[in-house]
């Protein structure tokens, strides 16, 4: 099994360990962990855009956090604020 760059820092055999268990994982634990891992990045994300703007209002940081996602052109667009 080749493994890329990005698990250049694991073992091979942690690699296998680590692939034969997401495949034997059933269907719903892996979108579990999918929605979960994706709840904690948002959490990251709104933590440091707080930290970035201490004083923004509630509605700012929703802005800030939406901007992320849909960058300035849809930004502007959809919301009319650019960040």
């Amino acid at each position: 099994m080749p493994v890329s760059t990005r698990w250049s820092d694991t073992s091979p055999e942690a690699l296998r360990v680590f692939i034969d268990l997401h495949r034997q994982m059933p269907a719903g634990d892996k979108a579990a962990r999918v929605l979960d891992l994706t709840a904690m990045l948002y959490h990251l994300s709104l933590e440091d855009v707080r930290r970035c703007y201490p004083k923004a209002s509630d509605h700012e940081v929703f802005l800030r956090m939406a901007a992320r996602r849909l960058g300035p052109d849809l930004m502007l667009r959809a919301y009319g604020w650019r960040p």
